[in-house]
């Protein structure tokens, strides 16, 4: 896979699982409204796809070391694996109960983040648990902060 490609894919897809995943839990904490969760996942797919795609192409524009080329191949592959990435997640709310959707939703994000980082760390040649636990970690933060601040939004209604 060609360098600008595999930049785009990898960011979309961390940032897509990693965004998606806080929001799903902070709307599910904040609201526990299937139509909340369903309309953010939307959200993230289109709007912030589309800004972390142009993100990475004003990036890439900036090093001034890419061909135009490179730089479109990266700006598609963020906008497509961060959209596609979001929009799985659709899937397990609409089919089953939503606290069970979001502990589904969890482990299916978790999943993807562990089996990319195990990718990484082999193409490193660095130890895979290292690596597979860092990514985790940083997920898991991100998914506890945006329950509490749920918790404490819901508080104000």
């Amino acid at each position: 896979m060609r360098l600008s490609i595999r930049k785009g894919f990898s960011f979309g897809l961390t940032s897509g699982i990693i965004t998606t995943l806080g929001l799903i839990v902070g709307l599910h904490s904040g609201t526990h409204s299937r139509i909340a969760v369903i309309g953010g996942i939307l959200a993230i797919a289109i709007a912030d796809a589309m800004s972390d795609a142009l993100g990475i192409h004003i990036s890439e524009e900036s090093e001034n070391q890419h061909s135009t080329k490179e730089i479109w191949e990266s700006t598609v592959s963020t906008l497509l694996s961060k959209f596609v990435f979001a929009l799985t997640f659709i899937v397990p709310i609409l089919f089953l109960e939503l606290s069970t959707a979001i502990i589904a939703c969890i482990i299916w994000g978790l999943s993807l983040i562990a089996i990319f980082s195990y990718y990484i760390a082999r193409q490193q040649n660095a130890k895979p648990y290292r690596t597979i636990l860092e990514h985790l970690i940083i997920a898991i933060v991100v998914i506890v902060i945006t329950h509490y601040i749920g918790d404490r939004i819901a508080t104000f209604g």
